[in-house]
């Protein structure tokens, strides 16, 4: 059983007593309203603190009794000394996983940019497959998933899909599905049955607001143009659709819905989340290389993910791990099990470097 950092617990405590007497002197408005936020970010990590104190304190008491002279209490202490101990490797368990150093972009809402890669009209049909799988996914945890952009694919698809899904805790859950997705099958269009490898790329973008990205007006260009229309009465006949160009950057955002009001807004929010994702790997160079070994290089050999449809299986590679269930996880359904299990493989690595530095 893993040690705990008691003089860390015992500080942890010491703190939340004192921001429960604060919050009961009946602080101004806005410290209250601090306060209340850190209350309820360490109530979580305290209950499971004091429950492993109490329980330490029961198996010393425990331990005293097999001392005794009666045999009944001897046999009772045996009993209770059994549920103790897994008692407290049950808590110190849970107290060393709400001590790991959490993510500040964890409960961010997101922007997902799915794009077709290696494999023409199949991939665009993949990409549109990997695009309602999150869908379904969002819809399962009660999130909200709005398309901001999208280009479809000739046969149908996407070539490009940007969608923007907001709730609690989006990023934590959806933040390792960034990387290249490989699939294997048999297109519709294949006459002989023989098996076609696709790929599509996809990025998860934690969702930022105005004040957490400076752009300056003049380190931007928006230029407008007529958006491509299939013609007759439909064909956008005004230069509604956008193009932003950040100059010190580089970075080039299209968006031609049928608004410009609406394709302004779209190509600013995104050009922030991609400046602030660059700002994040730039001031975190020990998490970059984390996330870019989970993500990938993004071309086939970086694969992440492969989604193998005659033998019924999706095999994450970055863990090793094959679900013989593709049916279920491109529904939505089982991709919980896939986000779980990479999430389990991150907490083991960062309590196998806690314990390393302790």
């Amino acid at each position: 059983m893993a040690n705990l950092p008691n003089d860390k617990l015992e500080a942890l405590e010491t703190h939340f007593r004192m921001i429960e007497d604060k919050l009961s002197a009946g602080p101004e408005p806005d410290e209250f309203v601090r306060l209340s936020k850190e209350y309820a970010e360490l109530q979580p990590m305290i209950g499971p603190i004091r429950a492993y104190r109490k329980a330490v304190d029961d198996l010393e008491g425990a331990r005293a009794l097999l001392k005794s002279g009666d045999a009944e209490l001897r046999e009772m202490a045996e009993i209770e000394i059994g549920e103790l101990d897994a008692r407290i490797e049950t808590l110190t368990g849970e107290i060393r996983l709400a001590l790991l150093p959490k993510d500040a972009d964890d409960e961010r809402s997101v922007i997902l940019e799915i794009r077709a890669g290696t494999g023409g009209d199949e991939a665009a049909l993949f990409a549109g497959n990997l695009f309602r799988m999150y869908s379904r996914y969002a819809e399962l945890q009660g999130w909200k998933v709005s398309v901001m952009s999208q280009s479809e694919g000739e046969v149908g698809g996407y070539k490009e899909v940007i969608a923007n899904i907001t709730g609690h805790g989006v990023f934590a859950r959806l933040k390792y599905e960034s990387g290249t997705h490989r699939v294997q099958r048999v297109p519709e269009t294949e006459a002989q049955g023989r098996i076609h490898t696709s790929a599509a790329t996809v990025a998860v973008l934690p969702e930022v607001e105005d004040i957490d990205i400076d752009i300056r007006p003049e380190d931007i260009r928006i230029d407008t143009m007529r958006a491509s229309g299939a013609g007759g009465q439909h064909v956008n006949k005004t230069d509604s659709a956008v193009r932003l160009t950040h100059m010190p950057s580089g970075i080039v955002i299209v968006s031609a819905e049928k608004s410009q009001h609406q394709n302004r807004a779209i190509v600013m929010k995104t050009l922030r989340a991609r400046l602030y994702e660059f700002e994040r790997n730039k001031r975190d160079s020990a998490r970059s290389e984390v996330r870019r070994e989970q993500v990938g290089s993004g071309d086939r050999s970086g694969r992440i993910r492969t989604y193998n449809f005659p033998q019924g299986r999706v095999t994450d590679h970055r863990i090793n791990l094959t679900l013989y269930k593709l049916d279920k996880v491109i529904a939505g359904e089982a991709l919980d099990e896939l986000v779980e299990a990479l999430i389990t493989e991150h907490q083991a690595s960062q309590l196998a470097a806690m314990d390393e530095g302790s």
